[in-house]
């Protein structure tokens, strides 16, 4: 199965944080599976990092390589991915889950992430 991971994984991932919770780690462990990481999550790190609401030692420059070093896809952000935001229910409001929830949608993957709010959602969603 493919997964794109929300921004929350993207960070954790790399590092195998103690914040990964069982389920997601049976599914990152498992061998059948593969994954996405999107541009837009780096772009989130990366915003949130310069403005000071994200720790300093979090750089998303680090973390897209040791993702693509780990065999992970990076996701870039299209224009049919943009413009399906605009057909998405509003149940969350922050514009990186939004566009999170669409690639995942439009591209036919399935969204692992660890926000309740997210996965509200219809579609192929999965909280861990």
């Amino acid at each position: 199965m493919r997964f794109l991971l929300d921004t929350h994984l993207v960070v954790w991932v790399p590092v195998s944080g103690p914040r990964l919770s069982r389920s997601a780690r049976t599914i990152l462990n498992d061998p059948e599976n593969s994954f996405l990481f999107s541009a837009v999550s780096l772009w989130e790190i990366a915003i949130k990092r310069s403005i000071g609401k994200l720790d300093r030692g979090i750089d998303p420059r680090t973390i897209r390589r040791e993702l693509i070093a780990m065999g992970y896809e990076e996701l870039a952000v299209l224009g049919q991915h943009a413009v399906a935001v605009e057909s998405l229910p509003w149940i969350h409001k922050d514009p990186f889950d939004r566009l999170l929830i669409a690639q995942a949608t439009v591209e036919g993957i399935t969204l692992l992430t660890a926000d309740a709010t997210v996965a509200r959602y219809p579609g192929s969603i999965r909280k861990v």
